[in-house]
């Protein structure tokens, strides 16, 4: 591999010369020298001796997933000069080279982006600025940590032991009588009037009220994540004291996403769900039947299943509306969607609404080439009986190609040679600039406006593409 930015972060951290390191490594300083420079690679006798002197993770050195940065860089740095679009290829050279620089440039258009936001609130009374700063925070929160937070993850699954030790009770019943011989707390259920509350904790009462038309999935889990707020909340503050949060309503919300968490291993408890889903080949139907809980709780906990040693497919996972809103976005691997713009109308999710409770499957390719396999479903909930509204979203799960031959879905499908949809990260940053879907034009393109013809393709622009754009 070629990780001399890495290597040269290393030995400078250390307080080291090339010369020294040489010495160390029982290398040449000229070879060094290559290997920093990424004219030379990195062996694998060189990864072992570093890994033996500094006793870091050999990880540390590989190339980091870059899919995620490209897009943003796409929004944050648009343009070389007017009308001329930054390259693809220096684009992930950067993201490739220097992931640091290039998080810190994200990070810099972000606040810009922000800023823009909330003067246009301060400038016109009819608008209100979105309050999705603190989400994209605490998302991306997550998304460093591969959405697996072990201290948590391992101390729910030696609660959830410790529970099914106690008595032949089902789950809900074991979180119930947890609840009440530890902490003093009643579980009551109650019909709900109207558009009522789904939950309620009375601290002063000691009293959990659960509205009675939740599953019993829901009910475990409301159950759960009030045992993390209670027992864990130790854990729970050393992670977010090791973040930088920009205001507490941030730190909050990650507490509660935290918390969150907690429940889900605890109710799905790491090596019992991990087995499970290998044996069934993460059939999410088979999964959500066998834990009895909703297909959605089984989607985002198969999301988490990255522990070290015991690792799962690396997910994606996202929840969507028929709008095209993404109302929830958890990935332990590098896929992700523009800030802008919208998501693709060539993404599998948005089909799944014409198929009520039919699994969607797609293999999707991204303009730079890396494909995953997307599944996709309904889930509905509705308040109350006929006549009311339902919430009706789209589940979705993806991982990349080369961990397709693991799922159950891949069945039936040429993985070496499949039919693959061509999608996107949202209009405005995506580089399929043919694309007959497009809804907007992208960025940094000047648009060709020409009266005497008329193309199939929306928004045509007036320069070729740049290399890496189709």
């Amino acid at each position: 591999m070629f990780a001399g930015v890495r290597l040269r972060r290393l030995r400078e951290e250390r307080g080291l010369t090339q010369v020294e390191l040489a010495r160390i490594l029982t290398i040449s300083p000229s070879y060094l020298n290559q290997i920093e420079h990424d004219t030379r690679p990195l062996t694998v006798t060189v990864l072992v001796r570093l890994s033996e002197v500094f006793g870091i993770d050999p990880s540390f050195f590989s190339t980091r997933d870059t899919a995620r940065q490209l897009a943003e860089l796409r929004e944050a740095l648009p343009e070389a000069a007017p009308g001329i679009p930054l390259a693809a290829a220096d684009l992930r050279q950067l993201a490739t080279s220097m992931p640091e620089v290039t998080d810190a440039v994200i990070a810099l258009y972000r606040r810009y982006r922000d800023a823009m936001v909330h003067l246009e609130a301060l400038t016109d009374s009819r608008t209100e600025a979105p309050a999705l700063m603190p989400h994209d925070h605490v998302r991306d929160f997550f998304y460093r940590h591969q959405n697996y937070i072990d201290v948590l993850d391992r101390q729910a699954e030696k609660l959830a032991g410790r529970l099914a030790d106690d008595g032949g009770r089902d789950t809900r019943g074991r979180l119930r009588d947890h609840l009440e011989t530890r902490h003093d707390i009643r579980v009551v259920t109650a019909a709900r009037q109207g558009d009522s509350e789904m939950y309620n904790f009375d601290a002063d009462k000691g009293l959990l009220t659960l509205a009675a038309d939740l599953h019993a999935g829901q009910q475990a889990f409301r159950m759960a994540t009030l045992i993390a707020l209670l027992e864990a909340s130790d854990s729970i503050d050393s992670v977010l004291d090791a973040e930088v949060w920009p205001d507490d309503t941030t730190r909050e919300l990650a507490r509660l996403g935290l918390a969150h968490h907690f429940a889900s291993a605890l109710i799905l408890p790491y090596t019992a769900f991990y087995t499970a889903a290998e044996q069934s080949r993460y059939d999410v139907e088979v999964l959500a039947e066998q834990f009895d809980v909703g297909y959605e709780t089984i989607a985002h906990r198969l999301s988490t299943l990255q522990r070290t040693g015991m690792r799962g497919v690396p997910f994606i996972f996202v929840r969507v509306d028929k709008a095209g809103n993404v109302s929830k976005r958890q990935s332990a691997t590098s896929f992700h969607f523009s800030h802008t713009g919208g998501t693709c109308p060539l993404w599998n999710v948005y089909d799944a609404f014409a198929t009520p409770g039919k699994v969607d499957v797609q293999v999707a390719e991204m303009p730079d080439g890396q494909r995953y396999l997307w599944v996709a479903r309904t889930v509905i909930r509705r308040l109350g009986g006929h006549g009311t509204v339902a919430k009706t979203f789209v589940v979705g799960l993806g991982c990349e190609l080369r961990q397709a031959s693991r799922l159950v879905y891949s069945r039936g499908l040429d993985l070496t040679n499949p039919e693959v949809t061509p999608i996107g990260p949202g209009c405005r940053t995506c580089d399929r600039l043919r694309c007959p879907q497009r809804s907007s034009p992208r960025v940094g393109r000047p648009l060709l406006v020409d009266a005497s013809r008329g193309r199939f393709v929306p928004y045509p622009t007036k320069t070729p593409a740049v290399p890496g754009e189709a």
